[in-house]
């Protein structure tokens, strides 16, 4: 494997749009993996899913525009779609390039609970290196005012959405820019072992996530109970498809 920094190499974006927020139930409907950056001619893979008999909601439908009838009749059958996904991250893993997603534990966590749902390999099974430059942006410059959506991150660090935000194959190269240009900018962070880095995020979400709690807390109260790890969340014991 080459010894140049991770942010001479190229980087692996993924990312969804999806039916619903709720990770163990709403379904993947769209997805890219891109090969962005290290020299190489950024490559696209794109799909589609026939949700497999699932609608896609309301609100999600407000925000990427894809409707259930258009995803039932130009998807791909959903099993295929998510066994394909898997297929491709795992190539760009056996290469040892670092699979790029924004706020990782929604993106993994829905693609973990998809593999279950069709007894499809889990990517983990490759032991994949994450790069979430959310998390890197927060813990990084945990006090600068303002949000941290994709779309705000791309303003601040002068990275250009090309095509606009929410479709997956946008989103996934703006997450690829803004990671590159973290680690271009901090330099401990872009000359980092990726394995120590992924490890480092782990704790560094978990730090951001009790931090917010403890604001929850403050505010109102009261907090959200939900699950949390990073990069992405268990089942629950016992949970079905």
């Amino acid at each position: 494997m080459t010894s140049l920094p991770w942010t001479y190499r190229p980087l692996i974006g993924l990312d969804f749009e999806t039916s619903g927020l709720n990770v163990d139930h709403d379904r993947i409907v769209t997805a890219a993996v891109v090969r962005w950056g290290g020299g190489k001619p950024t490559h696209v893979h794109r799909w589609m899913s026939n949700l497999d008999g699932a609608e896609i909601s309301a609100a999600a439908e407000r925000i990427h525009g894809i409707s259930t009838e258009q995803a039932r009749a130009e998807g791909r059958p959903a099993h295929t779609v998510v066994g394909e996904i898997v297929d491709a991250l795992t190539g760009y893993v056996a290469e040892g390039w670092p699979i790029v997603v924004m706020n990782a534990p929604f993106d993994l966590t829905m693609l973990e609970r998809e593999c279950a749902r069709y007894a499809v390999r889990s990517v983990w099974d490759a032991t994949p290196v994450v790069l979430d430059p959310r998390v890197l942006d927060r813990y990084l410059d945990r006090y600068r005012p303002g949000k941290r959506t994709l779309s705000h991150l791309c303003s601040h660090y002068a990275v250009q959405m090309d095509g606009g935000a929410h479709t997956a194959e946008v989103d996934a190269k703006a997450a690829c820019a803004v990671t590159h240009k973290i680690g271009r900018r901090y330099e401990h962070i872009g000359t980092a072992d990726l394995g120590e880095l992924h490890e480092m995020q782990a704790i560094w979400a978990r730090d951001l996530h009790d931090d917010f709690l403890a604001w929850q807390q403050r505010k109102s109260g009261t907090y959200d109970q939900a699950p949390f790890d990073w990069p992405f969340i268990s089942a629950p014991a016992g949970a079905g498809a």
